[in-house]
């Protein structure tokens, strides 16, 4: 059916609405990371900065460790991506292939588990970490977000995995390959987009994390770039705009510029590949 122009003509108005609503957050936050200290005290903000400087990015860099930050994020958010990856490709496979009660039953407890909040978690992890000896350590942060990841990273995979014609593993079968094979070399190639989707899932929600951060990191060197942000905010909720403006610019970077890379990969992988001729 051809849609009608006044119809198109409102669709598209409705998506430029909503590209704005969404594009508003980064641009104003743009703007202020350029913005001098006279420009940010105006009762009359502009969205172009009319004296645009530098200053703010270089006072957020002479006042907090944002390198040394921004590293243990990368290094918890990579960490956490990768091996929720490795443990969720295998467990998506069996409860999609293996039909069984307990298969249901890990599906209903992945969709029930996506409601509990963080307040009722942090107890239970902070003393299984505290008995781990891993309190205060970027290794203890890794294992919660893995652990936070865990159940959505299954239920994405899961998808991609019923997505996979049964034919091409019965057709490895055939020829031999065990369970093991058959998903190392005829599964996991066609699971790529969804790794790599999944992946980065896991990594933008580990880079912009802050509660477990905030509670199972003390010292200020093990501290992750969200939790160092809050440090621009004085002890009266007073905020030092200009430079938190910039460093939490310099923040959104990384999940922008990732997921530039792959987006190509993830719509089009999403379209080849998934049907044997």
């Amino acid at each position: 059916m051809r849609t009608s122009r006044p119809a198109r003509i409102g669709q598209y108005t409705a998506l430029l609405a909503y590209l704005v609503f969404l594009a508003f957050p980064f641009l104003w936050l743009l703007s202020t990371a350029f913005k001098p200290p006279r420009e940010l005290g105006s009762l009359h903000p502009t969205w172009i900065p009319k004296d645009p400087t530098l200053g703010n990015f270089r006072q957020a860099f002479d006042e907090q460790p944002l390198l040394h930050a921004a590293l243990n994020s990368l290094i918890a958010a990579l960490a956490a991506a990768v091996v929720a990856v490795l443990i969720a490709t295998p467990m998506a496979y069996v409860v999609v292939r293996r039909r069984t009660r307990l298969a249901k039953a890990v599906t209903g407890w992945v969709v029930v588990s996506q409601a509990f909040p963080f307040v009722l978690l942090i107890i239970p992890l902070f003393l299984v970490l505290k008995n781990l000896q891993l309190i205060n350590s970027v290794p203890g942060l890794v294992l919660v977000y893995v652990v936070w990841a865990l159940p959505f990273a299954l239920w994405m995979l899961a998808g991609y995995v019923r997505a996979v014609p049964p034919e091409l593993e019965e057709a490895a079968a055939v020829d031999g390959a065990g369970r093991v094979r058959t998903l190392v070399s005829v599964t996991a190639p066609l699971l790529a987009p969804g790794i790599v989707a999944t992946g980065l899932f896991a990594f933008i929600t580990a880079w912009n994390e802050f509660f477990f951060a905030l509670v199972l990191l003390k010292t200020p060197e093990k501290q992750t770039l969200p939790v160092v942000l809050t440090h621009f905010i004085g002890a009266e909720g007073v905020a030092d705009l200009g430079p938190l403006a910039a460093a939490a610019f310099l923040a959104t970077l990384p999940s922008l510029v990732v997921f530039a890379l792959i987006q190509r990969r993830i719509t089009g992988g999403m379209l080849t590949g998934a049907v044997k001729s």
